[in-house]
């Protein structure tokens, strides 16, 4: 992400580089140029290798990826038109005998009122 921003901050500020900054190299190309494209030429031999790599697993996986999706997606749809906010529940728990359980979080609002409940329950003498 870092590299991102550098690259999209050299991009915009190429243009307004300063004529000391500006002179020209050997092929008609100003300094700022030439490093910018040394820069974006070492970056994207050193992605090589990792993009290759992500290549060859979308290939491997491709197949099962789409069968998955073409026999879950309808379930899927389904899940998601019942639940409408994924953020009031906990994560899901694998009981012993196999079934996966996923608990909703208990309210704010009923953990106050068992607080004040106990306050109400006890008698100042």
């Amino acid at each position: 992400m870092k590299q991102l921003i550098l690259i999209a901050t050299l991009s915009v500020s190429l243009p307004f580089a300063t004529p000391a900054l500006a002179e020209e190299g050997e092929d008609g190309k100003s300094l700022m140029e030439q490093g910018a494209e040394l820069f974006l030429r070492g970056l994207t031999e050193q992605m090589e290798p990792a993009l290759e790599d992500l290549k060859a697993l979308t290939e491997d996986m491709g197949p099962q990826v789409l069968e998955f999706f073409s026999e879950m997606g309808p379930a899927f749809g389904t899940l998601l038109k019942e639940i409408e906010d994924w953020s009031v529940y906990e994560a899901p728990e694998i009981l012993p005998n196999g079934d996966i359980i996923i608990r909703r979080k208990p309210e704010p609002s009923d953990e106050g009122t068992e607080d004040e409940g106990d306050d109400q329950d006890t008698v100042d003498l």
